[in-house]
């Protein structure tokens, strides 16, 4: 362990939370502010590298595999490190917040990963931040049990060999800190996330049999995932934990990072364990980088674009391919229905949804699949268990069959379906509801019977946007406009005040959320990411 100086790390603008000083301790805040200074410059730079390489595409309308990295790519020698037991079969994964029910009920779900998250499905309060890293150890120390004061309901660990394995998820880059501060300057949101669970967790996960497992999010390139390769080098030289500890997988959720799969795994090949189609992000990446390309890339509502849609075909395939090719877990992408307590149909219907979507997944290769409900562990299981078996995955097959060719990624017209104004009406609807739930502090929403997080109101603000500025007809004969979304976004206002009566509308920030959503999908200058204003307005 390093000799610890005092840390240069501010507490800025925080209310005291309970038990706080046992995850802001002098030498935890130490190790962040250490991150800080050695790797937020490089993620500096790496942020302008993305407005460059957006402001090309705006330029070419065009991807390709890059040639600079093509010697990475044709060299069939190399593969990442072997899965750590605790990580060898994946074949269901839950995800969720860090809030002291949902962990619980995760750990006890049945999946054998549950993704921890402290990013899209989890509003960065000061209080979800700290105490999501509390729950997290008071769980590896099995002393998170609790009864619910509302309910009167009890919530408790089963056996340490139950328990789903956990693997955390950070911020992105491009989201800062506010409450930590040194010098002035927020510490990225990534560094305190990764810091504070790696500097209280890392020694005791490896005690528990297994480690410092993380998913990282909204990568763009390779040389994202250099930087966090080299965090994961200082990190353990720095606890003094053996290198090749931290395991890391990749989510797969831009357009970018898709014509860099290989080389992503080969930055992190001694700490990768995968990659992930993360497929919400991934549209929301498209709509995004491609917003000025014409029609030819106008898509059309979000639930009328499958996995079955050519360009997602080839987005999956390719990911299996690549990941069995150098030896690291395909995972696929999230079931995020909620099954209903009211209406066997709507379950029915779903769950049949959801287990062709397991089916194909698992028949495509994929060694597992995200869910966001404990109810549908058992289907996506049983569709796993179909064609894995007794194997813990199916890496050996090596989908040698798929050619992905650099056009095939892009193809957007390749789909017949078309924007509708329902499509327009829904996402004026769900963007709305998970916004206002969103500056509450919940990060993960059920609307409608789907669990959404922040990638559903990307798409949601982004899809607006993109069928306002390529002037689409939708059928009735309406042409996307301002005040088209205006007039879809004042209705939904009032039904929601219809709905939930004026006493609630009046304490919740239903005003608040219906302005921002305005905002960011009618600017002309494209926010890039929702969450960035909408963090100014978090409190």
């Amino acid at each position: 362990m390093s000799a610890l100086a005092p840390s240069p790390l501010a507490i800025v603008d925080a209310e005291p939370l309970p038990r706080q000083e046992e995850v802001l301790t002098d030498a935890a805040l130490a190790f962040v502010a250490e991150l800080h200074r050695q790797f937020t410059p490089r993620r500096d730079e790496l942020l302008a590298r993305r407005a460059e390489r957006r402001a090309e595409i705006a330029r070419t309308s065009t991807l390709d595999f890059l040639p600079e990295t093509a010697a990475v790519r044709e060299d069939d020698s190399w593969k990442v490190a072997p899965a750590p037991a605790a990580l060898n079969d994946r074949r269901v994964e839950i995800t969720g917040p860090t809030d002291r029910k949902m962990t619980i009920n995760a750990l006890n779900s049945g999946a054998k990963v549950w993704l921890a998250d402290f990013e899209d499905a989890s509003a960065p309060t000061w209080e979800n931040v700290v105490l999501g890293q509390l729950n997290l150890t008071d769980a590896y120390e099995r002393r998170i049990d609790f009864t619910d004061e509302r309910t009167g309901k009890s919530y408790a660990l089963k056996g340490a060999d139950e328990l789903a394995t956990v693997v955390m998820r950070p911020r992105g880059w491009h989201l800062d800190e506010r409450h930590l501060q040194v010098d002035g300057k927020a510490v990225p949101g990534a560094l305190v996330d990764f810091g504070l669970y790696f500097f209280h967790n890392a020694k005791r996960l490896i005690e528990l049999g297994k480690g410092p497992y993380l998913y990282l999010p909204k990568t763009e390139s390779y040389l994202e995932a250099r930087l966090w390769n080299d965090i994961f080098v200082f990190a353990q030289d720095y606890v003094g934990i053996p290198q090749g500890t931290v395991r890391a997988t990749v989510l797969i959720e831009t357009i970018t990072a898709a014509y860099q799969m290989e080389e992503i795994l080969y930055e992190l090949r001694d700490h990768a364990s995968g990659l992930n189609a993360g497929r919400w992000d991934y549209l929301f990446s498209i709509v995004k980088n491609f917003r000025d390309g014409g029609s030819k890339f106008v898509l059309p509502d979000r639930n009328l674009v499958t996995m079955t849609a050519p360009f997602m075909r080839a987005y999956t395939e390719l990911l299996v391919r690549t990941c069995h090719k150098r030896g690291a877990h395909a995972i696929g992408g999230m079931a995020a229905f909620i099954p209903s307590r009211k209406d066997a149909e709507v379950n029915k219907v779903a769950f049949e949804k959801v287990k062709n979507d397991k089916d194909r997944e698992a028949n495509d290769g994929f060694d597992g699949s995200w869910v966001a409900h404990p109810d549908l562990v058992p289907i996506a299981m049983k569709s796993f268990d179909a064609v894995l078996g007794d194997k813990p995955n199916q890496k050996d097959r090596l989908r040698e069959d798929v050619s992905v060719a650099p056009g095939d990624l892009i193809a957007i017209d390749s789909l017949d379906a078309k924007p509708t104004y329902d499509g327009l009406v829904n996402a004026v609807q769900v963007g709305i509801r998970y916004i206002e739930a969103w500056l509450r502090g919940l990060g993960a929403v059920a609307i409608f019977n789907l669990m959404e997080d922040a990638a559903t109101a990307e798409i949601s603000r982004s899809q607006i946007w993109q069928w306002i500025n390529a002037g689409v007809v939708f059928e009735n004969g309406e042409t996307a406009t301002a005040d088209l979304a205006r007039k879809v976004a004042a209705e939904e206002l009032a039904a929601i005040r219809e709905e939930i009566g004026d006493e609630a509308f009046a304490s919740g920030k239903w005003q608040q959320a219906h302005d921002l959503l305005l905002q960011v999908s009618l600017d002309a200058d494209y926010a890039d990411f929702l969450t960035l204003p909408a963090y100014e307005q978090l409190r």
